[in-house]
């Protein structure tokens, strides 16, 4: 809603500074022509006394020797400079007996008139005291007159002179009265009016215009902006921004303004992303909680898997112990026999065959790896050897895939402290992958034994079709496979990380591409 005119704030501190300058210069005028106004009379009075002192001593030696001609020229002569209008002389009977007017001398004066009233009682008309106060001033015509009786006393060297004619005790002779016109007075008054009036609304007009375009440029414009700034966040323009480069408080708004406004903004995208992208998260979140579920299922397999190994591994060491038994005594009647040399060929199988049965017995007890722990028994083994034993057991499958294997190893002997059954195992299954990667294709599959610093290295590279980005987080989780449910358990990359893991080693996938995979083994030498 848009503010009315006469409600704006700008113009309500516009009206407040232009009253209260008004206010201001109004009190200021008065004040100023009040002053100027007593000054002009306090100077006209000082003059109408100096004029009245300045006739007494000039005619005092005149007065005392009776030459009233001296007298009347002196007063002629004084009467005729400028602003003075009149200067009479009474007696005390209030006869005027000296006057720069001639046609009013020897008339007798009203004793109410002003010029009898400061020193006689209105209603009695005797003398009362000397005046407090022998100024008075008077309208006469069109202009203004300032009057002082100056009393002509009898002064003790008048009263002892040869030629005096009254009595001692005579206090008053009579008086002396100057009339000046404050004409020009008022007129400079008038003109000091109406010059200041003029100056205060010069300054008045001023002020303001100036106070308004301060208003305008430095108050109602950077409001504005605010205005249109808040208007625009309540129509959704969260991109606004408000352009006020002032160090002022106004400045440190805007700036707080346009913080709140990228925040709104980057609050609302993450608002408009979540909603757009909720679909998309629902689904996902759906996916994990179904594999999840996968995993509990199939974990809760495992469990079951486990509470049965105790009684498959005592059904099945039995016959295997039996296997093992007769491979071993076949193998000594044949070692006893001589001269045949196609019985060395059986005797390395059954050999093979012996060792295997025995690992065949230790994998069965190994059933249990998930569900409880065991202490390993580590010793000191060359990891060419167990590299070689695997290679002796896929070497069936590599030839059915038509899949090549190639072994490099260092001059001398890598050597570490572990239990080769488990290397053995983890390495299986990590070669049982790629041959699997690697079916419909064949190639070769590289095995690369290095040393680095106090580590020994295991790179082995196939050459399948790789593992898709999406996939490597969760390749060495439990349960996790790409393949057909029949033909993969999810368990083979995620036991090969729990052995090599447990011999305080790091499996990880070094680099794959649609032109096959290299795992690297690193495994501590002691």
């Amino acid at each position: 809603m848009k503010p009315l005119f006469l409600n704006k704030l700008s113009f309500k501190l516009f009206i407040s500074t232009f009253l209260l300058l008004v206010s201001f210069l109004t009190a200021h005028t008065y004040f100023t022509i009040k002053n100027l106004q007593e000054d002009m009379t306090k100077m006209y009075m000082q003059s109408a006394y100096n004029i009245s002192d300045l006739i007494k001593y000039s005619t005092r030696y005149s007065m005392f020797h009776n030459k009233r001609e001296d007298i009347y020229q002196i007063i002629q002569a004084i009467g005729k400079e400028q602003g003075v209008k009149r200067i009479r002389i009474y007696n005390k009977t209030g006869v005027i007996n000296f006057s720069t007017d001639s046609s009013e001398i020897y008339q007798t004066v009203d004793m109410t008139a002003e010029a009898c009233v400061v020193c006689h009682d209105r209603d009695s008309k005797k003398y009362v005291s000397s005046p407090k106060d022998s100024i008075r001033i008077f309208s006469y015509g069109d202009e203004k007159i300032l009057g002082l009786i100056n009393p002509i006393r009898n002064d003790k060297d008048c009263s002892t002179a040869d030629c005096h004619a009254h009595k001692p005790q005579t206090k008053l002779l009579g008086v002396l009265d100057v009339m000046i016109s404050m004409k020009n007075a008022e007129n400079t008054v008038i003109d000091s009016r109406q010059n200041t009036i003029l100056a205060s609304v010069a300054i008045t007009v001023i002020i303001s215009l100036f106070t308004g375009l301060f208003i305008l440029f430095l108050v109602n414009r950077p409001l504005k902006k605010f205005q249109i700034g808040l208007k625009e966040l309540g129509k959704g323009n969260w991109n606004y921004r408000i352009l006020v480069r002032s160090k002022s408080e106004l400045g440190s708004i805007a700036m707080e303004f346009n913080e709140m406004s990228r925040k709104l903004s980057d609050a609302y995208n993450e608002i408009k992303d979540w909603s757009e992208n909720l679909n998309y998260k629902v689904e996902e979140k759906t996916k994990e909680l179904k594999n999840i579920y996968e995993q509990v299922v199939q974990m809760e397999k495992l469990a079951s898997l486990g509470k049965l190994s105790a009684t498959v591994a005592h059904e099945l060491n039995n016959p295997l112990e039996g296997i093992l038994t007769y491979s071993k005594l076949i193998t000594k009647k044949l070692q006893n026999s001589t001269g045949n040399e196609s019985n060395e060929k059986i005797i390395k199988y059954l050999i093979l065959i012996s060792e295997e049965t025995s690992r065949c017995g230790n994998i069965v007890k190994d059933l249990l790896l998930f569900s409880k722990t065991r202490d390993d028994k580590l010793i000191d083994s060359e990891l060419s050897e167990v590299i070689d034993k695997c290679s002796e057991l896929i070497n069936h499958h590599l030839e059915i895939n038509n899949i090549k294997l190639k072994k490099n190893y260092p001059a001398s002997p890598v050597i570490i402290t572990c239990n080769p059954e488990k290397i053995q195992q983890a390495l299986l299954s990590l070669l049982i992958n790629s041959i699997e990667a690697m079916k419909s294709r064949g190639g070769t599959i590289e095995i690369n034994l290095t040393r680095e610093d106090k580590n020994a290295i295991i790179r082995i590279k196939d050459e399948g079709s790789g593992i898709a980005e999406s996939d490597l987080p969760y390749v060495f989780e439990p349960f996790f496979t790409t393949k057909e449910a029949i033909k993969g358990t999810g368990l083979g990359l995620s036991v090969a990380y729990g052995i090599i893991k447990s011999h305080k080693g790091k499996i990880e996938i070094e680099k794959t591409s649609i032109n096959g995979t290299t795992f690297k083994l690193t495994l501590p030498i002691i």
